[in-house]
């Protein structure tokens, strides 16, 4: 690809925009002169690709003496004390635009950086007062500071206007939401992306493709927003299987970068709300399980909960009927045994999802029958616990979720 798109990611706004086509060192010096005008650009970059990559030096050849500032490296799932640093370092070197260049805690680290510089945030305490809950304080400002995001991961929170931080003390996720905005711009480089370790790479496309599914399978989704789940679906299922082959297949990477954005405008648009998988699975990350390893674990058991409640049996009967028509998926399935005629959602899910080699319970990435109880009752705090199709109320409820998937 020798030639430049650039397009809203969302139809109904104006932005972010996407830029595809040229390297990404290029397409950045480029919007960062002619788009934002700005001078003085703090990096955040992703500790294994400074270590492991030449992409953060091909970035500052690209920006020259515009790089006024770099943070290398932020812990998974952003948490508070870290953002503080960055937003107290880039106010020291008065940052013009924030430019991320990794997976998504750094996105949402930079989309809680900006907000704090609005609103003139230098301590955790003062940082408190900004995110949804009893202590949000009444006066807030809107994120001012631009943010481009590079992404190296399919978890598309680059896409969205909130984030989710973690406090140090408690490990609990908060949710940081308007007036803070997301990135202006996001740039997909799909030959970048084949740095990135196949275990962030597919889990996060499941965490797209967990998007889709409790889209769809929400109780509060509209005709628009269906089409959005299904469309991004067909790219993602079978692209992931296909990066999952052959680690440069360019081609099905960047199927899987458009897929997620339209991933994000399905569960966005409307009045779609998402359910458990994505509620409790924002409680397991901190304990150390990366965003997508979250919705492998999670997603087939809240839908195989969700069909044992009857709360949305036709809407999950319809994603396995579309799951199950594709040629790689089916073949999958055969593969592995699953009869499609018998099978559940759950079960082309769990087959898709063991395809591609992810984990596939809590054993898996070392969170022990002891986290049980404390998962449970601060999934109940989650939004999206709420609106699950079986609305959980109870931690007796998430509890047996959890069951389906401890391990043994």
């Amino acid at each position: 690809m020798t030639q430049e798109t650039v397009r809203r990611a969302f139809a109904d706004r104006e932005e972010p925009k996407l830029s595809y086509g040229i390297p990404f060192p290029a397409a950045a010096a480029r919007h960062v002169d002619e788009t934002f005008h700005a001078s003085r650009v703090y990096i955040i970059c992703s500790g294994s690709l400074s270590r492991n990559t030449d992409a953060l030096t091909r970035l500052k050849d690209a920006l020259g003496d515009k790089v006024a500032g770099v943070r290398i490296g932020m812990k998974s799932h952003t948490l508070w004390s870290e953002v503080i640093e960055i937003t107290n370092d880039a106010r020291r070197v008065n940052a013009d635009l924030l430019l991320t260049l990794g997976a998504g805690s750094l996105t949402d680290g930079a989309k809680i950086v900006s907000f704090a510089l609005a609103n003139d945030v230098s301590t955790i305490e003062e940082l408190a007062t900004l995110p949804e809950g009893p202590n949000k304080r009444a006066d807030i400002k809107p994120s001012v500071v631009p943010i481009i995001s590079i992404p190296t991961s399919l978890s598309a929170g680059e896409y969205s206007n909130f984030a989710g931080g973690t406090e140090d003390k408690s490990f609990r996720k908060h949710s940081f939401q308007k007036p803070l905005k997301g990135p202006r711009l996001v740039i997909l480089d799909p030959e970048l992306t084949a740095t990135t370790p196949d275990s962030i790479w597919l889990s996060t496309g499941i965490r797209a493709v967990d998007h889709c599914v409790e889209t769809i399978c929400s109780n509060m989704s509209d005709d628009e927003s269906d089409a959005l789940a299904e469309k991004a679906l067909g790219m993602l299922v079978p692209g992931l299987l296909r990066c999952k082959r052959s680690k440069t297949d360019y081609a099905a990477r960047l199927d899987c970068q458009l897929g997620s954005v339209d991933a994000m405008a399905a569960c966005t648009s409307g009045k779609v709300q998402l359910g458990a998988s994505h509620g409790i699975g924002h409680q397991l990350g901190p304990l150390g399980v990366g965003h997508g390893e979250t919705s492998c674990i999670l997603l087939p058991a809240v839908c195989k909960y969700n069909a044992s409640k009857n709360a949305n049996v036709p809407r999950q009967q319809r994603v396995h009927k579309f799951l199950t028509s594709n040629p790689i998926v089916a073949e999958v399935l055969k593969a592995r045994g699953v009869d499609a005629n018998s099978s559940d959602l759950g079960d082309v899910l769990d087959a898709v999802i063991c395809e591609l080699g992810m984990p596939r319970s809590l054993k898996d990435v070392n969170v022990g029958r002891d986290k049980l109880d404390m998962l449970a009752e601060h999934s109940l705090h989650d939004r999206w616990c709420k609106t699950n199709p079986v609305p959980l109320k109870e931690k007796e409820q998430v509890l047996e979720i959890l069951e389906m998937v401890v391990g043994q």
